[in-house]
């Protein structure tokens, strides 16, 4: 067993991978925009385009000299993020048709480049054109859940308009949480209370309290993990607007939520993280040059954990799950070619559901098809494990097999060093056993 102190950093590192792994679906502003009006929620009075023309003619129809005109792409920080063509801006404020079609020019099928996108940036595929709000007052809110209590939350503060991490770090007593009762739901109190801190006047309290009540509704009966409406403003008329909206939704939920995952918009994803999910594989990039194969996220974990233990760093998070076949098998090992950067692939599997002797056809498939020329470690255990392995012995290929999880670790990670190696000085090297 391996030292906690060494393995720390590995540790953290698996954790993270481990909550990406889980998928909710966010969908674009405004479509969050068009769910909010279903539910009587004020927002501003906008559409989205497409193309440039759209854009002209959605800017005609709101006949007004105040527009905002905002980039869609799912990231956060658009205002100040830059697109690929150096133009500056992703949020921008308009006079005309003619100036709201110009910016969708800028935008559309264009790369948004924001701190949350790194340097590969989001494709932008709409523009979301509306009439400019003005505001008294700038709130936060937002309905989560809380894995302590396994209840919903709203979180409010006066402080909206800002990054709220930043306002929790500098006053963590500006922002005030709110457990919710599954039984009651938000009662008439509770949602008077709540309105009562966002910091507006007595003319738009009534509304920001049915507000709160109607957007629980909404997390409740769409299965969302999450809105955040950042800022949640009261306006100079005394109106109450979600200026803009993230929504996160459960996965889980997919099957009775048909119209909402019917707006996922897969030019945002990976295309290699799309490709598996359709194979029903949880598939994550990561900059290592050891690819891993693996069933269940628990020893996923420990995969990568022990791979870092031993000096090695993964090349990607691939969970098979209980439902591996042969053909998901194949599929798997795909994707982890497909990245240039591994040098070895380590595959991982305790049988319990999944059967050793599918992975191993999986493997054995893979390998002759794909023509694979990377070293493979093997560990198996768990049902028909005997099976599996004798399949591989007998393949005739060279699949390094260990029943220990330790010494398949250690193994793989120096084959994969040998083999960097060796093409760093353009060398091909055959492995044997």
């Amino acid at each position: 067993m391996f030292s906690k102190s060494v393995n720390r950093s590995a540790l953290r590192a698996s954790k993270a991978v481990l909550q990406s792994q889980k998928r909710n679906l966010s969908i674009h502003e405004y479509r969050s925009a068009e769910l909010l009006r279903t539910y009587g929620v004020g927002v501003p009075n906008g559409d989205a385009a497409t193309t440039p023309e759209g854009a002209y003619e959605i800017a005609k129809k709101l006949n007004t000299e105040d527009l905002v005109v905002k980039a869609q792409a799912l990231t956060g920080g658009r205002g100040k993020g830059h697109f690929d063509t150096g133009f500056q801006g992703g949020v921008h404020l308009a006079t005309s048709p003619e100036q709201v079609k110009s910016l969708a020019k800028e935008f559309l099928n264009h790369k948004i480049i924001t701190k949350q996108t790194g340097a590969a940036g989001k494709e932008v595929t709409a523009v979301y054109v509306v009439e400019r709000a003005f505001d008294r007052t700038e709130a936060y809110l937002a309905i989560l859940l809380d894995r302590a209590t396994q209840k919903p939350i709203i979180v409010a503060s006066a402080q909206g308009g800002m990054d709220i991490e930043g306002v929790a770090a500098k006053d963590p007593s500006a922002i005030k949480t709110f457990p919710i009762e599954l039984a009651t739901g938000v009662t008439d109190a509770q949602a008077a209370e709540i309105a009562s801190v966002l910091g507006y006047t007595s003319k738009a309290q009534a509304e920001a309290a049915e507000t709160v009540k109607k957007l629980y509704k909404i997390f409740i009966e769409k299965d969302a993990t999450q809105i955040e409406i950042n800022p949640l403003s009261e306006t100079v008329d005394h109106k109450v607007l979600a200026m803009d909206a993230k929504f996160g939704f459960d996965d889980n939920a997919a099957f009775r939520q048909k119209e909402v995952f019917s707006w996922r918009d897969f030019t945002q994803e990976d295309p290699d993280e799309v490709i598996a999910s359709k194979s029903d594989l949880n598939f994550i990039k990561l900059d290592g040059n050891i690819g891993c194969l693996v069933n269940g996220a628990g020893l996923a974990m420990a995969t990568m954990d022990v791979i870092t233990l031993y000096g090695g760093k993964p090349a990607n998070f691939l969970d098979c799950g209980g439902g591996a076949t042969p053909e998901t098998i194949e599929q798997a090992f795909k994707l982890i070619l497909s990245e240039k950067a591994v040098s070895g692939i380590f595959v991982n599997i305790f049988g319990g559901i999944v059967r050793c002797d599918y992975v191993a056809q999986g493997l054995i498939a893979a390998t002759k098809n794909l023509g694979v020329e990377v070293p493979i470690v093997v560990r198996l255990q768990g049902t028909n494990y005997e099976i599996g392995a004798k399949l591989i012995q007998d393949s005739g290929l060279k699949i390094f097999a260990f029943n220990e999880l330790d010494d398949a670790a250690e193994k793989v990670v120096k084959l994969a060093d040998i083999n960097e190696k060796a093409k760093e000085i353009g060398a091909k090297i055959s492995f044997e056993f």
